[in-house]
């Protein structure tokens, strides 16, 4: 164990070493405009059952909870539009264009196109030292039929000189850790 203290070869894992792949409809979201991200995480619910003066308890459903990214919103490649266009793709259409040529034809978001307007599959390296390679991927985490469930455009401040950030959040059904 002091061994980790004392050796230049052992460093823990690093919370500024990762990339995160997203492809979308409209382009793969570069990841050097990825700021940060929360890596997958779930829980266990529980149920109880109560006997003769005692409550005991038994895991349930393990339900993943949603993980959250921000953007740093360039002018090309136009995140916030490739966002837009993920939307539209799920389903969504505004009052405005739902049905214009009349035809009764009603458009709802489906989770087969939300699905599919992200991409299958969202990963998420994460990188740091493992013997000679400063480089490598130490853990790789695969999030499976993400949806896009929230995105937030950033806010804009004449007193503030600041980047403009879109922070999008994803439901997906699962996580796998290799």
């Amino acid at each position: 164990m002091a061994e980790f203290w004392t050796s230049r070869r052992l460093e823990p894992k690093r919370s500024h070493r990762w990339l995160l792949y997203v492809g979308t409809v409209a382009g793969t979201i570069p990841s050097y405009i990825v700021k940060k991200v929360n890596k997958p995480s779930f829980s266990v619910n529980e149920s109880a059952h109560s006997y003769f003066g005692h409550q005991f308890y038994y895991p349930g459903i393990l339900t993943w909870s949603d993980v959250s990214f921000t953007l740093v919103d360039p002018v090309d490649p136009d995140a916030s539009k490739m966002l837009q266009s993920v939307i539209e793709v799920s389903g969504y259409k505004t009052p405005d264009r739902q049905d214009p040529a009349g035809s009764g034809v009603l458009h709802t978001i489906a989770k087969s196109n939300a699905v599919g307007a992200l991409g299958s599959q969202i990963i998420l390296e994460q990188r740091g030292l493992l013997g000679d390679d400063p480089n490598a991927i130490l853990e790789t985490w695969t999030m499976v039929n993400p949806w896009v469930k929230s995105v937030s455009f950033g806010n804009l401040d004449y007193a503030s000189d600041a980047m403009v950030d879109v922070d999008v959040t994803v439901r997906y059904d699962y996580a796998v850790l290799v």
